[in-house]
């Protein structure tokens, strides 16, 4: 097992090589990019963007806005979140902005919320699961989950799971965008999700927690192929977010000038949100606005996921969800 600073190492050569490609092909492909695909307007449909106050959350959650639906903002900074509503209120002219306080790394409060969210029983079009996390060292919650897991794959979960029926009411429209990471391409799936291994990494566990969203993403598409519920994963490309500035400092400071912004992370989340259904490919995962692969060549990650049913399986068991697996 490598030392924490030599994996971290080890992940930034893999994340300098990534980002400077995906970087650098922003431009390139833009110039493929269709300009009617972002005119579609979502007036009348409700949408539910994680982690909203900042960085893509943010990006994305005014991009709803600014085409006509009404947004919830899920938020764990009540003071931070009003000040991102306001903005965007401010900005789109769509009073249709609501603030939503849930700390995500509480399977208790997301619970919580769902069931407060799920009792309005109002049609929910688009769910946005872009909140996330990474904590180089391993910490547990007050529930005894360890950090990372709780927001990145726990919490992504159980809300999924818990509004599933707010989804099916805004079929064949619906649709679950989770935003993943390049990250993932460097781990395959893992049943040991909380990283019980004596020798933690924090950085390793990120790319295994995004491995996972990839694969439930696909494991929903299937499970509910009939529900007129889309489910996609998404690469935002390395953006100038505060998440990675205080995730990781020295990447940032080195690619400062070359990072994508909010907006160009958010580009492909706003693009799934708005396209036909027929147009995608249910499962599936995408960057720069296409269907892109989720293995790459000789990394052995493909056959884990074999794994996912067994995974999914103790995600019901560690969350408490009803779900029929």
């Amino acid at each position: 097992m490598l030392s924490e600073d030599a994996s971290v190492d080890t992940m930034d050569t893999f994340f300098s090589y990534s980002i400077l490609m995906r970087i650098w092909l922003f431009s390139e492909h833009a110039k493929k990019f269709r300009e009617e695909d972002m005119q579609i307007r979502l007036d009348g449909k409700n949408c539910l963007v994680t982690g909203a106050n900042s960085g893509i959350g943010f990006a994305t959650a005014e991009g709803l806005a600014s085409r006509g639906a009404t947004v919830y903002m899920l938020c764990r900074n009540k003071e931070r979140g009003e000040a991102a509503l306001s903005q965007i209120k401010s900005k789109t002219g769509n009073s249709n902005v609501h603030l939503e306080i849930c700390d995500l790394s509480s399977l208790n409060e997301v619970k919580s919320f769902a069931a407060k969210f799920t009792s309005t029983d109002r049609p929910l079009h688009v769910l946005v699961n872009n909140a996330g996390i990474l904590e180089h060292k391993r910490v547990t919650t007050s529930e005894g989950l360890e950090f990372n897991f709780a927001v990145n794959v726990a919490a992504t979960y159980t809300l999924t799971e818990l509004v599933m029926p707010l989804l099916e009411k805004a079929a064949p429209d619906a649709r679950v965008i989770t935003v993943s990471s390049g990250g993932m391409y460097t781990e395959p799936l893992n049943k040991d999700l909380q990283f019980s291994e004596s020798n933690f990494d924090g950085t390793q566990q990120y790319a295994r927690n995004k491995r996972v969203q990839v694969a439930l993403t696909e494991w929903w598409a299937e499970k509910n192929s009939n529900m007129g519920v889309g489910f996609y994963s998404m690469h935002p490309g390395w953006a100038d977010t505060p998440g990675v500035s205080r995730s990781l400092p020295g990447l940032s400071e080195r690619l400062s000038e070359n990072l994508r912004s909010n907006d160009e992370g958010a580009d492909t989340v706003i693009w799934l949100a708005l396209q036909p259904k027929e147009k995608l490919t249910p499962g599936a995962f995408y960057f720069d606005r296409a269907e892109a692969s989720k293995h790459l060549k000789f990394a052995g990650t493909a056959a884990s996921h074999g794994q996912i049913d067994s995974i999914a399986h103790i995600l019901g068991s560690i969350c408490g969800t009803s779900t029929k697996l």
